[in-house]
Formats: C-alpha cells, structure tokens, sequence
C-alpha cells in the first residue's frame, strides 16, 4: 500500500529525518515501511497499520525538533515503544507544556525520551524506585513532578526525606537546632525545590507544612495518605528502615525511591533496603524499577567523563 500525508513545511528537516534521512531509514527498520521524504508531504509504502505508526512517529519527531536540535535514534525507538504501549498522558504535552514553570519563567522538560519514560512511570504508578548515577535528573525530576500534581491538586502534600547515615540517625546526640542539625544532610532537596519554586510560595507551602523535608527516621508511625513521598539517597537505608518507609504508603499517596546502588556508605556488613527491595519486587505488579545509566547524565559534560573513569578503575581492581 503507498500513501501521501502532508507535513507541515515550518519545520528543521535535518533535525527531524536526520543527517542523509538516517532517522527516516531506522523508521523505516522499526516498522518495515518505505519512506519518501518531501517539502510538504511525505510518502509511505507498506502495510497500512505500520504507515499510521509511522506517520505518527515523524509527527512526533517534528514536536520534539522544536524543543532540541538533535534526536537519537535511541530516542526514536523509546518514542516507539512509547506509541506501542500507549500511556495516558502524551509525550508532546509533557514536552510542549513542561512539568512546571520555575521561578525563572524556565519550564521544567525532560531532556531526553528516557527522563520522559520516568517520568510516565511516576504519574502511572503509585510507587517507583529509580536508580542509577548522579547527574541522571532521578530526584530532581521526581521533586518537579511532585510540584505538578499538587499544582493540580491530584496530591495535598509533599515530604521529601533523606537518611541521615553519617549521623546514624541519632540526630539527639548532635549539636543544635533540629533544623541546624538536619541542614547539611537535607540541604540538596531544599536546593531542588528553590529551583522551582519562588521564595514566597516556598516560604508558604513549607509554613504550612504542604512541603515537609525531614530525615527519614521522622517517618517512623505515620500512613502517609493524600502525598507525594520521595525517599532520596535511599542506598544508604538499612532493611528495616525501607520496610519502615515503604510501609507508610497511604490512600492515595505516591513514592518515589530514589538512589545509587555503587554508592552505598553504610557500615560494613549492612545490607543496603535499596538494593535489597529493588531484588524483593522486581516482579510485582504495581511497583515500578526503573535505571538510569552513564549515558543518561546530563551534568557539565566532565561528570560524564568523570563516572566512567572511576567506573574504569573500580571494574581493574
């Protein structure tokens, strides 16, 4: 079957069927289709079904040229899969409109399909544990995400927590204020939201305890019903304390675990409730695992650089 369907003319050709139409061949691959590039229309050859999908994957691809110059071929078969499995919420609406608006006037995107996927999965699901290095966006997204669905009002609350594992939790026996004492440990979820948030509206959500950041042993017998929950650095949990968190999940409530499983700083001889939980449910049904790899840290460009060296190093020894 051969069809025509006309594009509009507006639009970075080279951004979005690639250098030498590459990104129009692996289309081509994906869905076993002929594709003739044109100014205002482009031509198919195949199986009507696969035209459609394709079709709607160059649409797509025009939609994501406008927020990015380059598109990988790994991000057109994750747009692919994405089609395939057909989510709730659009790809383009996250992508055009962002997840929030920052202080700054920035819109808060993902920077790739993959951050996209993640970000899905959280909406989707009620619990999601995202691991992988820093510099990947697995915290700062889910705070950002977090701030979208109670923009909505489709959550009341948000509480970010962290273990407080030099410290051993017994934050008792420290020097201070409660809040001197948690500061260090806490401070990076602070910074995260006053990325997004201006310093009025953070001065109210946290007065009224609508944004609650506290260490993770602050958990302990509270049903955490109506919120959105993120447990960040959660390789240095210990298993009773994940089961402790998990635990609290209440009505209408989401979590997100977050953490680097080659990063743990726990004792010597403790097992990390991370790595551990991430074994436990990795086949039920429900709870989302999702990874992040080197290839998806969007730092300064030597993070990069400076991940896969010491990766190196520690795989020689």
């Amino acid at each position: 079957m051969k069809l025509k369907k006309q594009i509009s003319p507006d639009i970075d050709y080279v951004s979005v069927f690639g250098v030498h139409d590459s990104n129009l061949k692996f289309i081509e691959k994906l869905l076993e289709v002929k594709i003739y590039p044109g100014d205002s229309e482009i031509g198919f050859e195949g199986k009507e079904e696969n035209i459609n999908k394709a079709f709607q994957l160059v649409q797509s691809l025009i939609n994501l040229s406008r927020n990015k110059s380059h598109i990988s071929h790994k991000e057109i078969r994750l747009l692919f899969e994405q089609y395939e499995r057909d989510g709730s919420y659009t790809l383009d609406e996250i992508l055009t409109d962002g997840l929030i608006t920052s202080k700054r006037g920035k819109k808060l995107k993902p920077k790739n399909l993959h951050q996209l996927e993640y970000i899905k999965k959280i909406l989707n699901s009620d619990l999601v544990f995202a691991i992988g290095p820093a510099g990947t966006g697995k915290t700062y997204l889910a705070v950002g995400t977090s701030l979208h669905l109670l923009h909505k009002g489709e959550v009341d609350r948000i509480i970010l927590t962290r273990p407080v594992v030099e410290a051993g939790e017994n934050l008792g026996f420290l020097p201070g204020t409660l809040e001197e004492k948690i500061d260090p440990y806490l401070r990076p979820l602070f910074d995260a939201i006053k990325e997004m948030l201006g310093p009025e509206e953070l001065k109210y959500y946290l007065e009224t305890q609508t944004i609650e950041v506290a260490p993770l042993a602050y958990m302990r017998g509270r049903t955490l019903s109506n919120s959105f929950i993120i447990l960040d650095e959660a390789q240095n949990t210990t298993t009773m304390q994940m089961k402790m968190f998990l635990t609290r999940l209440g009505e209408n409530a989401k979590m997100v675990v977050t953490g680097d499983i080659t990063q743990i700083d726990l004792p010597h001889g403790k097992e990390s409730g991370l790595k551990q939980a991430i074994e436990l449910f990795k086949e039920v049904s429900g709870i989302e695992i999702f990874e992040f790899t080197q290839e998806d840290v969007i730092r300064h460009g030597l993070v990069k650089k400076i991940l896969e060296i010491y990766r190196e190093k520690e795989n020689s020894t």
